[in-house]
Order: C-alpha cells, then structure tokens, then sequence
C-alpha cells in the first residue's frame, strides 16, 4: 500500500527535463500505474503539448475537448478537465496542440508563473481524495516547465543513460534553484532516475557511476531498463503494466513506486 504521507492534499511530482528521448512521459505514465496498483490515487496533468501521455492512458485526440490550455488560459475549474483512465484509480488531465501557443499568450499574465499552482487549489483537490498528483512536463525550460514546477513538491528528473547525460541536469538543477529563490521555496529534488539502462553496456554503467558519484543518494536505487515492453505499451495506448505486467520494464516501476514511498515516509 502507497502512502503520499501528505495531511494536507496530494504529493505533487514535476516530471521534468529539457531533453527530449530521456523517458519522462513513459516514466509519468508507468510510475503513475504502479501508485494507483498499489493504492494510491493518482491524477496525471500532461503539460507537454505533443499530448504524449494523454495518448499513452488512452484519450483519443479527438475527445479532448477539455485540457490544461483550458486550465491556464481559459481558467477552467480542475474537476472539469479531468477524464478517467482505462487504469483504476488513475486520472489525467489531457492535453493538445493549442497548448504550445500557452507560452505566448500567457506572456503578459500576472502571475503567469503561479497559474498551475492556483489551478491545484488545495482546497479543491483535496475533496477529490487523490494521493499523487504528476505533472509531464515539456522537453523545454519554458514557461510551461516553470508552472510545473512552482507548482509542485518536488521534481523527478529521468536521466538517459548516455555520454553527456549529466551536463543537461547541471542546467535543470539551476532553473530549479532560480524557482526555490523566486516562487516556490519548497521545492526539492525528488530524485534522479536512470532510464533506459543496458546492463550489457560499459557506457551505461560509467554513466551509473558518474551520477551516483556526483549526486550520490539523489539518484534512486532503482535503474529503468532499456525494454522492448516499454516502448511497445504506448501504442497500445496503455501503461506497461498494463500491457506485459511481467515485464521487466513494469517490474522496474513498481520498484521505484515503492523506493519513493519509502523515501516518504522517512522524510514524513
């Protein structure tokens, strides 16, 4: 059983990396999957406006009439652009196109930083009961990064295991700071997570041991695998979990879903 530890409202989690390729839709989507089997209620926000994780917990293109562009632009309330998943106790609020003119329109907005976070009114998403709340952001530092994570609790970082992994994270790692300075004072660092990990590869172990050398207990214990499943689910527009719950790929999230519970609980 998962346990968000929070009194006050769910734990919200900024997925978040200015690279593209590295796995953090799959990782919203599979860890979002493991919470809810194990208890937790869950709610995806999909910031990214490619829509990939709307896509992923199967929401047609054509029925997402309600998005996050219409939570920050047009002020629509949380509990209207939420749909239910195929996936018990997972929820998303899906997300299109029309986002990706979010950044220009919302330029000029007072407190065009905050809208995300005064969307999540705690009061209102406390009566939905949920534990977790995840946020896919985009593969930018943008303003839509930005709203995720002075938005959330803490920000979840996917790391692909290749050469040069680390120096986009050194830039991740300052914008994170500059929110702390500026707009969220809580916010911390959830933890590292290396994706698409092949043990047979020297690279990918150098790459293991330069981040657990350099970041030491922010780099979770848990290493994704590079898996056939995991890059098969999403086109059958569902969670590995889902799709081959045996797999090694579904094995792993279940694994970090209970790593960060822990972590949790600790901290609580």
């Amino acid at each position: 059983m998962v346990d968000s530890s929070s009194p006050h409202g769910p734990r919200i989690i900024a997925i978040a990396n200015q690279k593209g390729g590295v796995g953090k839709t799959t990782t919203t989507i599979n860890l979002g999957a493991a919470l809810a089997e194990a208890g937790a209620r869950v709610l995806v926000i999909d910031l990214d406006p490619q829509g990939n994780a709307s896509t992923g917990l199967g929401i047609d293109p054509d029925l997402r009439d309600r998005t996050t562009y219409d939570l920050l632009v047009e002020k629509l309330s949380l509990t209207s652009a939420i749909r239910a998943t195929s996936v018990e106790n997972l929820a998303i609020v899906p997300a299109n196109m029309d986002l990706s003119s979010a950044d220009m329109e919302l330029m000029g907005a007072e407190r065009r930083s905050f809208l995300l976070r005064d969307v999540l009114d705690r009061d209102e998403i406390a009566a939905l009961g949920l534990d977790y709340v995840l946020i896919d952001c985009p593969p930018s530092l943008n303003l839509l990064t930005v709203n995720g994570m002075v938005a959330a609790d803490s920000v979840l970082i996917p790391l692909q295991s290749e050469f040069f992994a680390l120096e986009g994270v050194s830039q991740l790692m300052l914008t994170i700071r500059e929110v702390r300075q500026t707009a969220n004072r809580n916010l911390r660092i959830e933890g590292i997570l290396l994706t698409m990990f092949d043990r047979r590869n020297n690279l990918s172990q150098l790459v293991e041991q330069d981040a657990r050398d350099n970041l030491g207990d922010l780099v979770f214990r848990t290493i994704i695998p590079r898996n056939v499943r995991l890059s098969e689910a999403p086109s059958f527009a569902m969670p590995v979990l889902n799709y081959d719950p045996k797999s090694q790929g579904a094995e792993a999230y279940r694994a970090l879903a209970k790593e960060m519970a822990e972590r949790h609980q600790v901290v609580a």
